[in-house]
């Protein structure tokens, strides 16, 4: 009898009701685009110990694969959002390519108005991953001549105007039930349209993903440098932006915009826009650049950029995608790689800069370090509007970065140009070999070099740039390979041994720790990104004991193994210092002591998985938690780290924290 009831309650247990959560999990989909509204509205049901649903076009059951699941959420927002009547629509259209039937079938079809055998939208969410779904999508669209497509898997969306056989160029959208295909390519495009329609929060999508859209769809068969060309035209749209925002409110069209366009047109358009950026944000391009693109290819980079709102963030929306351009154009080789804006925010916090006190990176890659300062610094964050007058004379005077890859100079460049409003204090140059710095580096850099009472000493530290007076330092300098140029080694005093020889070879980070302390005015603090191995290698001992002599150890923060991937897995601390300073004029006062005690803590969530993708935080409802500009969250635990040292360094009076002695 007990067996008997066993049984029937394991029955009863196979005919619950399955959830939409237990169906996806493992699959490659996601429902982040629908509302907690939306799934619960399906209609889930057991038929022989499967799960099933009631489709919204047929009213017929079918099983309730991921796909499927997908499917027929899209369906109902053809019908609820956009109007289309049931007639319209058809499932598993079989493909014709020629007079020969396809074996795979189309998974949504919309078809023209008025007819049942002229395909207008094609929908394919049977393949989940973007590259292999739009190969899918635009083969079908090909071979029945459908002018829209449209690819999901319901994490992500991509639209589609097949202008041409194979040519295709990205939409923002797809027309209404009682709208035509000319009517939305030609609607006016506003600053409001930009906000309400950015894929970037609607799609839950990156500027990274758009780019490599661009790449599949034109950019990998240009014949031109892509990071170059992309650049180019965030810069104009950049321009596009802020000139709209500044614009009455009545008067914020903007014109980056393919709308109708030929391409000869938009491309007219975003050549004019790209001279005027050049104009308002000079030094980042030289004098007569021009955009490479073809008006076609440029036509098609433009419909995939033309919804991607740039301002209104934190900068990861642009740093991510440089970061992607950059590494693959071999940077990476160098062991540089772009910070997490994660990593720099809890940097920033505990060092907390103020209005009064000047700030380098002297790695800075594309001046996330500085930047964000600068964003500390005004209390508020990067915004086409541009800054106040104080906000902008901060930025154009109290912050600098030095970096020798071309490509990172660039980016600093624009991004501190167009945040100091015209000005910028980015320089290329090797940081460690400061006796070949262009004369545009010495220039820029020379009224930060510190002044010594000794007239020899002053003489001397004018001519070899080797002491400066920033009060504060943030960088993650290169890890990757060795210094074997005697020139610089014969600069540095842990490119000796014990017994005073010159090493013949000298970690470039170990190096770096030297400069930076040199930067630094005395009572300067400092943030820098260590491989861990500094920090407890036996053989490095005479490294730590060096730092300790020049300097007050404030705290070290071991970052998780995925935090640098997928470009690298070292693992990495940050140290954080406050050279010694006895003279209160010298200087913030920081006496050398020889007991203190030092703030300790590991990160346990890094915020990325161990394929180095971005982990986000999840509500309640399943959905993604978001920022006040609806941006996905990233979930790590730096942001606490911060603030329980902010807490430590108010008990140890240290100056800088907030309320602090």
């Amino acid at each position: 009898m007990e067996g008997q009831e066993t049984s029937a309650a394991d029955k009863a247990l196979r005919r619950r009701e399955p959830t939409v959560t237990e169906i996806l999990r493992g699959s490659e989909y996601s429902l982040t685009l629908f509302s907690a509204a939306e799934v619960a509205a399906l209609e889930l049901f057991d038929r022989n110990g499967k799960p099933y649903l009631t489709c919204v076009a047929t009213s017929k059951p079918r099983p309730a694969k991921p796909e499927e699941i997908v499917r027929q959420l899209y369906l109902r927002k053809l019908i609820d959002e956009y109007g289309y009547p049931r007639e319209r629509l058809a499932l598993e259209k079989q493909v014709y390519f020629g007079s020969t039937v396809h074996e795979k079938a189309a998974d949504i079809v919309v078809w023209e108005k008025g007819t049942t055998d002229t395909p207008y939208i094609i929908v394919e969410c049977k393949k989940p991953r973007r590259k292999d779904g739009l190969e899918q999508l635009k083969s079908y669209c090909n071979a029945e001549g459908s002018p829209i497509g449209v690819w999901t898997n319901g994490g992500e969306t991509i639209y589609l105007h097949r202008e041409d056989p194979n040519l295709f160029r990205n939409l923002e959208g797809i027309p209404h039930a009682n709208q035509t295909l000319a009517d939305m390519l030609n609607q006016p495009w506003t600053l409001a349209d930009l906000e309400r329609e950015n894929i970037l929060v609607e799609e839950r999508t990156s500027l990274k993903d758009v780019i490599l859209d661009m790449e599949d769809l034109v950019l990998a068969n240009a014949g031109v440098d892509a990071f170059e060309e992309v650049f180019k035209l965030i810069y104009a749209k950049l321009y596009d932006e802020a000139r709209a925002a500044r614009a009455p409110k009545n008067k914020r069209n903007l014109e980056f915009r393919v709308g109708g366009r030929t391409p000869r047109e938009f491309a007219e358009v975003v050549e004019r826009l790209f001279d005027r950026a050049c104009e308002e944000w000079p030094g980042v391009f030289q004098p007569g650049e021009r955009i490479g693109l073809e008006p076609d290819h440029l036509k098609v980079c433009g419909a995939a950029l033309e919804r991607v709102k740039l301002f209104n963030s934190n900068l990861s929306v642009i740093d991510e995608a440089f970061e992607y351009l950059s590494i693959k154009a071999g940077k990476g080789e160098k062991g540089q790689y772009f910070t997490p804006r994660h990593v720099i925010d809890m940097c920033v916090k505990m060092l907390n800069p103020t209005a009064e006190e000047y700030v380098v990176d002297t790695a800075a890659g594309s001046c996330g370090f500085t930047v964000h300062s600068i964003f500390h610094v005004w209390g508020d964050v990067f915004t086409a509007e541009g800054p106040k007058p104080w906000q902008a004379q901060y930025a154009g005077t109290h912050v600098y970065g030095i970096d020798f890859d071309p490509r990172s100079v660039k980016i600093a460049k624009a991004l501190n140009t167009i945040a100091g409003d015209g000005k910028t204090n980015v320089y290329r140059a090797n940081t460690l070999d400061p006796k070949m710095w262009s004369e545009e580096a010495r220039a820029g850099l020379r009224p930060r070099l510190r002044h010594f009472k000794n007239a020899n000493d002053d003489q001397e530290n004018q001519k070899t740039f080797r002491y400066f007076d920033f009060d504060l330092l943030l960088t993650n300098p290169p890890f990757a390979g060795d210094i074997k140029d005697n020139r610089i080694l014969s600069q540095y005093d842990l490119a000796k041994t014990a017994k005073g020889k010159w090493e013949r070879a000298v970690g470039r980070d170990i190096l770096f720790i030297e400069r930076n302390l040199q930067f630094l005015r005395p009572g300067g603090r400092a943030a820098i990104v260590l491989p861990q191995g500094r920090f407890n290698n036996a053989g490095d001992e005479r490294i730590r004991r060096w730092i300790a002599e020049r300097a007050r150890i404030l705290a070290v923060v071991g970052l998780h193994g995925n935090t640098f991937k997928p470009h690298t897995g070292t693992k990495t601390s940050v140290l954080f210092i406050q050279t010694w300073n006895d003279d209160r004029k010298a200087g913030p006062y920081n006496p050398r002591v020889d007991e203190y005690p030092v703030f300790l803590a590991t990160s346990e969530q890094p915020g990325k998985d161990n394929s180095g993708d971005y982990i986000y935080c999840i509500g309640q409802d399943n959905a993604p938690v978001l920022d006040k500009h609806h941006h996905m969250i990233v979930e790590h635990d730096l942001g606490a780290i911060a603030e329980e040292f902010v807490k430590w360094g108010r008990k140890q009076k240290l100056a800088f924290c907030e309320g602090g002695e």
